[in-house]
């Protein structure tokens, strides 16, 4: 059985199983620490435009009919795209599927022009820290600090080398330029 990428909004219904485990798991490992509400809440900060083509990107990675994974990246600044949601079904971890939705978001952010990542990580998420850390992430704090005393673990990449020749040095904004772009 493949796995395929789809790219869709956080309205499609194929995505609910990706909110409804991101909900459950942020709030088993961070409860009410960052807002009264909970995950909820942060996941519903942005509207679902700020993960739609050009400015951002959602998709799902599918299995068999099955959401197995997910990520969405929104418009950061000219040049960077800030990754958000990177996300695998729990039963199926260790599988190397955060790394592939990984990949594909980098090279979907290159094709809308983007030439940097920015995200951010929980600091009870030592296995996105680790997963950051391993494909070549910059972690922008001491990284043998106590995660907790930072709450908001950033990273950064750079990923010129994924936009396409015909956006570079280009004085448009990578939003403006993603008409063309594979979606």
């Amino acid at each position: 059985m493949s796995d395929t990428f789809l790219y869709t909004s956080p309205l499609d219904p194929r995505a609910k199983p990706l909110i409804d485990e991101l909900i459950h798991e942020y709030d088993s490992r961070y409860g009410n620490y960052f807002n009264a509400e909970g995950a909820a809440a942060e996941l519903n900060r942005y509207p679902p435009e700020a993960f739609a083509p050009p400015q951002g990107s959602f998709l799902l990675l599918i299995r068999g009919g099955e959401t197995i994974g997910g990520g969405a990246f929104k418009h950061y600044n000219q040049r960077t795209a800030e990754f958000k949601r990177i996300w695998t079904r729990s039963d199926l971890r260790r599988q190397g599927l955060a790394r592939k939705v990984l990949v594909e978001l980098e090279a979907q952010a290159g094709r809308q022009g983007y030439s940097r990542i920015y995200l951010t990580t929980g600091f009870r998420q030592p296995e996105a820290v680790g997963l950051y850390l391993d494909y070549g992430y910059t972690a922008l704090f001491d990284t043998s600090a106590d995660p907790e005393i930072y709450k908001s673990l950033p990273f950064e990449k750079d990923i010129s080398h994924l936009v396409p020749p015909a956006f570079e040095n280009e004085a448009v904004e990578p939003r403006l330029r993603a008409a063309g772009a594979h979606l």
